[in-house]
């Protein structure tokens, strides 16, 4: 079967039906929950969106209580599964087109979730309803599911897994080409302290799995002196700063660069600089103290830095910063390889903490075990020949990543797509990756996708 030429019959209403998707803005949203809408008015609205348009084109549906939906094809005990997410994470600032609206433009399109996770989501529908309109006999019965919390926390998938069928294998299209059989555990560390500071208030960051690009510190006063000292820092940072002064006080502002968690190197955390130049400038002692635990991505001061032989290395993101009348919550993201656990990791932050000058406790705040599939599997073989049957690219092998996907809380799951290796940007507008402004993937790439999701469902099922 010739899926590249049975894709175009469907490039316009793919399209189309991503324009929809993603003019929901989905993001969690607990002053909207409702019993059938766990994670707000939006989610439900968008999951509604999904499993009316599988509805339209005749398959069969079920709505996980709201946590997820699912579409079903084909008969029989043994199961696949393709799952993908409907949430998003916040729009975030400095788009050049609109973030609810998906612009073609140059050959990529643009907009919130169109690369994480609306767009691939929607390319693992594509591709079963090829499979169906096309009458190709499976041996399997085909589940795309589709979750409404994957960006913070995944409690849609732990939900799904207690009240719903867990296919036997599968695939997530929320990631890379051409297979990813490990992701690192994912750790959240909170830091916590009620040290007197001279920071009347830091509040920045909106979710963990996110590097700060933008923060403001406010402080009583601050001298002519330190503001000469506050330019210069960040003229040495490669950073923009500005500084306002009101009733309320003296508040600094750093603009720094968002960037995804599992890559904290892309980004500049611009809280981070703020407790760096507070501490010194200022000569204050928490800030220095907190600093000094969260001025490496690789978490080496705290004596946690890890490259893995399977997974390569640790990442530590530092992603909310909530300060305010001497008392602190830091919320820290820390991917880690297969070759250390979150215990190990939390006693070194316990020494850590208990080194410094300031009266600093880390806790867990929750921990999600890594993902391993044996990469000589035939679900990851047939997986990749049908990534080198349409791509060419037999030098390319199977990976590990530091993101998160829904690959991890089930048994036999692996990732797969959409994002192809060592992609060159054919445009000169800027094209955002997952979580960034002007989030974007080159159409033709997407299209491509389908196909490979359908030869894939087509070859392990058959």
């Amino acid at each position: 079967m010739d899926f590249n030429t049975e894709v175009l019959k469907y490039k316009d209403d793919f399209l189309k039906d991503l324009n929809t998707l993603v003019s929901y803005e989905s993001v969690r949203d607990e002053s909207t929950k409702t019993e059938n809408a766990p994670f707000g008015k939006n989610c439900r609205d968008v999951l509604d969106e999904m499993l009316d348009m599988a509805k339209r084109d005749g398959f069969e549906t079920k709505d996980i209580d709201g946590y997820a939906g699912v579409v079903e094809y084909g008969k029989g005990d043994e199961t696949f599964g393709v799952l993908g997410h409907l949430d998003i994470v916040p729009l975030g600032e400095g788009w050049t087109k609109d973030p609810l609206k998906v612009t073609l433009e140059n050959g990529y399109i643009f907009g919130r979730g169109v690369m994480d996770d609306k767009g691939p989501a929607l390319a693992g529908y594509y591709a079963l309803k090829m499979i169906r309109d096309l009458n190709i006999p499976l041996k399997k019965r085909v589940m795309l599911i589709t979750g409404c919390d994957e960006e913070s926390g995944m409690e849609c998938m732990n939900y799904y897994v207690d009240h719903a069928e867990v296919p036997q294998m599968g695939f997530v299209p929320d990631a890379n080409f051409p297979v990813i059989y490990g992701e690192k555990g994912g750790l959240h560390v909170g830091l916590v302290s009620r040290d007197a500071t001279v920071i009347k208030k830091l509040h920045a960051g909106s979710r963990p799995n996110i590097v700060i690009g933008k923060a403001d510190a406010t402080v009583d006063v601050m001298s002519y002196q330190q503001e000469d000292l506050f330019k210069f820092y960040c003229a040495t940072q490669g950073v923009k700063g500005s500084i306002k002064r009101s009733e309320e006080g003296v508040t600094l502002h750093i603009d720094g660069a968002f960037a995804h968690a599992a890559m904290p190197y892309n980004g500049v955390n611009a809280a981070v600089l703020l407790l760096n130049f507070i501490g010194e400038a200022f000569d204050d002692q928490l800030s220095k103290d907190l600093y000094s635990l969260l001025k490496d991505w690789m978490g080496k001061p705290v004596g946690i830095e890890k490259d893995g032989l399977y997974m390569s290395f640790l990442t530590m993101n530092t992603g909310i910063v909530n300060m305010e009348n001497n008392e602190t919550d830091i919320l820290i993201d820390i991917r880690y390889p297969n070759d250390t656990n979150a215990d190990e990791i939390m006693a070194k932050f316990d020494a850590a903490c208990a080194s410094l000058t300031s009266n600093i406790k880390a806790e867990n705040r929750g921990d999600s075990k890594p993902l391993f599939v044996d990469p000589d599997s035939r679900l990851v073989k047939d997986l990749m020949s049908v990534y080198q049957k349409y791509t060419g690219d037999t030098f390319s092998c199977p990976i590990t990543i530091g993101g998160g996907t829904y690959a991890r809380k089930f048994e036999n799951f692996v990732s797969y797509g959409p994002e192809l290796p060592n992609e060159v940007i054919e445009t000169d507008a800027f094209v955002g990756g997952c979580h960034q402004r002007d989030e974007g993937i080159k159409l033709d790439n997407l299209l491509q996708a389908i196909c490979i999701y359908a030869d894939a469902i087509v070859t392990l099922c058959s």
